[in-house]
């Protein structure tokens, strides 16, 4: 088996995506995502950045302190990935190592513009896909990732939508 960042699979991302999906998803709700990280990230104190869109209008977007301009850019090379594939950065980049392939050539998109690091997650709604996407920036990608994880639990927990 192929060592992968993280050691995640792609089947395991894919089943955390699903497992994941939102029954719905307006402009109140993408506030509501983007609070809940930011809430985190202040009751941690880590210097990230977050961002939540909806397909590619950013309705949320907080600095939290430590962060930087740096990482806006690495927001908007998840979100264009995320964008491109409907899959979260995490998905692609583990599914890129599992095959051997260099992900920026086998898609034709550049590393200046697309990054497949961990904390980009899309949005899906039951029924409609990808219709929005979380985006953290400032930590280390696999723990970028888990919060983003984290963050869409308390949401779908708050709307009593888990188990």
């Amino acid at each position: 088996m192929v060592e992968t960042t993280g050691g995640f699979t792609s089947a395991g991302l894919a089943l955390e995506a699903k497992t994941l999906e939102l029954p719905s998803l307006s402009q109140k709700e993408a506030i509501e995502i983007g609070e809940i990280a930011l809430d985190l990230g202040f009751e941690r104190s880590v210097p990230i950045a977050v961002e939540v869109r909806l397909k590619e209008w950013v309705v949320f977007h907080a600095s939290l302190p430590g962060s930087s301009p740096d990482n806006d850019s690495w927001i908007a090379r998840k979100a264009r990935v995320v964008l491109a594939t409907g899959n979260s950065t995490m998905f692609e980049r583990v599914l890129a190592e599992e095959q051997g392939i260099d992900w920026y050539a086998t898609k034709g998109l550049p590393e200046e513009t697309h990054a497949i690091h961990g904390g980009g997650l899309p949005l899906n709604v039951a029924g409609f896909g990808c219709m929005g996407i979380l985006l953290i920036s400032g930590l280390p990608q696999v723990q970028d990732h888990l919060l983003g994880v984290e963050v869409l639990t308390e949401f779908l927990a708050r709307k009593g939508e888990l188990p």
